[in-house]
């Protein structure tokens, strides 16, 4: 196992260098120039031509290439232009806001996907598993913004203004406004009211999908000789469902970790942006409407490297639940 993980990341190095070098071609070619921003009609040429030298975009683009990759593999993430401070107190801010609105979307897909299908499974062809059916499926093809933003109009602001609702969770932000003066107590429940729109957001999707790959992972196992075995002695339909038929299942879905992380961190761009949330997502949001290019390059290039570490965690994980799995 251990010089699988080794050989895993080896082969890591170059992907993650392939990724960085096309992020890097793709913002230099895109439209704008971050000097924009700071420079007012009629300014002086010379002027002009100072702010382009201060951050470097008067040279060439080999040069710059050669700059940003040498500073990168020290962990210099650069100066952000738009908000005049680090890149990497930029991501050290934002990367936990967005760590824990996936963590938490994650989580609960997970475990009201996997409880779902199983659901489904053991009642197959009921009216239960009839609806569920196409609850999920309706879930599973709305897109996540529009999502997001239905969910803001049923349960928040908009629903009081026009509807005389209650406001049942907040639609933007990650606190309240004195959130300072809570007790302890109150800071984590009021962070737990902020996070339930956007995490529903971004979660019912995910969830409909992992559902969909549980009913159909958990009808193979039950089909199996060892469930019919389990039933034959006389187990409850509660144990042998949950003990002996649900472990073999979830093998499968183990690997929808590393195929949905990816998926929850674009979502992020949009959940985050809706919701206000102050996450990587946002900032990559606010960083391509400014030009800011390493604020841009060091977000996007986290994600990549987080989507392939998250990857690395899923092949271990899949071991781990299966012991017939062996990496030599």
């Amino acid at each position: 196992m251990t010089g699988y993980v080794v050989r895993r990341l080896l082969a890591a190095i170059p992907l993650v260098w392939g990724i960085a070098t096309i992020m890097f071609l793709l913002v230099h070619f895109a439209p704008g120039d971050p000097a924009l921003q700071f420079i007012t009609p009629g300014m002086d040429r010379a002027v002009v031509e100072q702010v382009r030298a201060n951050f470097g975009l008067d040279q060439p683009l080999y040069v710059q290439y050669g700059k940003w990759l040498g500073a990168m593999v020290t962990g210099d993430f650069g100066y952000s232009y738009s908000m005049a401070r680090p890149v990497a107190d930029v991501l050290a801010n934002a990367f936990p806001n967005t760590l824990l609105l996936s963590g938490c979307a994650l989580l609960l897909a997970f475990v009201i996907g996997i409880l779902l299908g199983t659901i489904q499974a053991v009642r197959q062809y009921s009216a239960t598993d009839s609806i569920l059916s196409v609850v999920l499926l309706f879930f599973y093809s709305m897109p996540g913004f529009w999502l997001a933003l239905m969910l803001v109009l049923t349960m928040s602001l908009f629903a009081n203004a026009v509807w005389d609702l209650p406001i049942w969770f907040p639609a933007s932000d990650m606190t309240s406004a004195d959130y300072d003066l809570l007790s302890p107590v109150g800071r984590v429940l009021d962070r737990l009211w902020h996070l339930v729109l956007p995490t529903l957001a971004l979660s019912l999707a995910l969830t409909a999908g992992i559902a969909r790959f549980m009913r159909g992972s958990m009808l193979e196992v039950v089909r199996q000789d060892f469930v019919r075995t389990a039933r034959a002695k006389g187990l409850p339909e509660r144990v042998v469902v949950f003990r002996h038929a649900l472990r073999n299942a979830l093998t499968p879905i183990i690997t929808l970790v590393g195929l949905y992380i990816p998926f929850l961190f674009s979502g992020t761009v949009f959940i985050e942006t809706v919701f206000a949330w102050p996450g990587m997502g946002r900032t990559i949001v606010d960083a391509i409407g400014t030009r800011d290019y390493p604020l841009i390059m060091a977000s996007s290039f986290f994600f990549a490297t987080t989507v392939i570490f998250a990857n690395l965690v899923a092949d271990v994980l899949y071991a781990v639940v299966d012991p017939r799995v062996r990496y030599e």
